[in-house]
């Protein structure tokens, strides 16, 4: 019988349990539980995990964009909560090495499917909350979902950019230039300010910890003015 490297793994994840039968149980994927009746599945804590995902990063968006409408966050947060985006967090910490899985499950490549990882990954979180508590489930929700939150971010604000060129060249015939305005805060806390201009006329300012994040927040706030003038 396969079984698991569960040192390594906490290790790798930077995650010590006090109760380790709640990684176990986190582990368990329903076959194993057909060929092994005593053990519990990690259906259950898949149901926690899901709600315990869903809270954190829908605070998480809420506090990064104060400006966004309920909908733009809703979209988000379904993009990060997604089957695909768990299981590719799933992949890179190496869940599926680790899961207890029936042999016929395993056989059918049942630790590389995309929805056996993703429901692990939830069962996953829903472990640390149980053991760590709800800040020690935040900071590793954050901390392995942080790529795939820049990844969003980064596709997002560069939608921004070109949703604002195209809304600039059909409505005023020209292309929107920005500029970097202001600089503050320490190295590893930089912050920029940017204003986007349409015909030398500022449209509007953003914000970012980058000079093409603080771009993006600009064409953002530009778009939103631009929709606001649309519906007055």
């Amino acid at each position: 019988m396969y079984l698991p490297d569960l040192n390594s793994f906490q290790s790798t994840i930077g995650i010590y349990w006090k109760n380790i039968s709640l990684l176990e149980e986190a582990l368990t994927h329903s076959s194993y539980v057909n060929e092994n009746p005593v053990v519990p599945s990690n259906e259950r804590m898949e149901f926690l995990g899901d709600a315990l995902l869903g809270l954190v990063l829908a605070r998480k968006l809420y506090q990064d964009y104060p400006d966004l409408a309920e909908g733009e966050l809703t979209r988000r947060r379904s993009l990060l909560v997604r089957g695909s985006t768990l299981a590719s967090v799933a992949r890179t910490i190496g869940l599926g090495e680790v899961l207890f899985m029936g042999k016929g499950e395993e056989k059918s490549g049942g630790r590389s499917k995309a929805t056996n990882l993703a429901g692990a990954m939830e069962a996953l979180a829903a472990a640390v909350m149980l053991d760590q508590g709800w800040e020690g489930a935040r900071d590793f929700i954050l901390r392995v979902l942080e790529p795939e939150i820049e990844k969003l971010r980064r596709e997002m604000d560069t939608d921004y950019k070109s949703e604002f060129q195209l809304v600039a060249q059909s409505r005023y015939k020209t292309t929107p230039s920005y500029r970097i305005i202001d600089t503050a805060g320490p190295d590893h806390d930089r912050r920029f300010t940017a204003e986007v201009l349409i015909h030398e006329e500022v449209m509007a300012q953003g914000c970012g910890r980058s000079k093409k994040l603080a771009e993006a927040d600009a064409a953002r706030l530009a778009l939103a003015k631009l929709s606001d003038s649309f519906t007055d």
